[in-house]
């Protein structure tokens, strides 16, 4: 029986790729891969030559099983993304429960991943979050962020550069104006950068500064607002005193 590598690809810089991760893909009979194209540049940059296939959302309900058949016949596959870890946000958690099923072993290498670093980047609370990814963009939206509404985490979005501003406005609307948030766009990359400030200090920047890039939106938890107040409510108090 052969075995299922999940391999993270850079989310920017070429130099994020591991050593592991470059071994791993040279060493496997076939790599799976979101789209092929992107990530044949990938490969030719690092003069991996292995057999290349694709495995995406609208295909991978008819070509796990066949994956599945080929490691347990004794192949090696590794799974990649466009860019970070696979099933995070992208295909790959169909796969590993099949494979697991089958008793097969499944390898996560770590790697690349915008999130943790749009987290820790913040400057909000990263002890305790919660990673929401991308919101249905109709149907059940409103709901989620509903249910989201007295979370008391820190909160993890990824979002489009063309939804930012109506987000963060739905954001203000259900969490309040003054919740304090950051929006990190192209992680890794040459224009990375990081704007904090509340949820409406953020829609105020970005429809004077077009969103550019894909985005890693951090909102702070209802816990942590109420810190934030209780500290200004300190601050005052103490000021009063001297």
């Amino acid at each position: 029986m052969g075995q299922l590598y999940i391999v993270p690809t850079p989310v920017g810089n070429m130099d994020d790729m591991t050593l592991r991760a470059i071994n791993t893909l040279r060493s496997v009979d076939c790599i799976l891969a979101e789209d092929t194209r992107t990530s044949a540049n990938l490969l030719r940059h690092f003069d991996i030559k292995n057999q290349l296939r694709s495995h995406h959302k609208f295909n991978e309900h008819k070509t796990t099983q066949a994956v599945v058949d080929q490691i347990l016949g004794g192949a090696n596959i590794a799974l990649i993304s466009d860019a970070g870890t696979p099933a995070i946000s992208d295909p790959g958690f169909l796969l590993v429960r099949e494979c697991a099923k089958a008793g097969i072993k499944v390898e996560t290498l770590p790697g690349p991943t915008a999130m943790i670093p749009a987290l820790v980047t913040s400057a909000l609370p990263c002890d305790r979050f919660c990673f929401e990814g991308f919101l249905p963009q109709k149907k059940g939206r409103q709901h989620r962020l509903e249910e989201l509404k007295d979370e008391s985490r820190t909160m993890v979005f990824y979002e489009s550069p063309y939804r930012v501003v109506k987000t963060l406005e739905q954001f203000a609307e259900t969490f309040g104006h003054e919740r304090q948030a950051a929006a990190c766009r192209e992680i890794s990359k040459i224009h990375e950068e990081c704007v904090r400030g509340t949820i409406d200090q953020l829609i105020t920047h970005f429809k004077t500064t077009a969103p550019k890039g894909e985005f890693v939106i951090i909102v702070g938890g209802k816990e942590h607002q109420r810190h934030e107040k209780q500290d200004k409510q300190n601050d005052n108090q103490t000021d009063i005193t001297d």
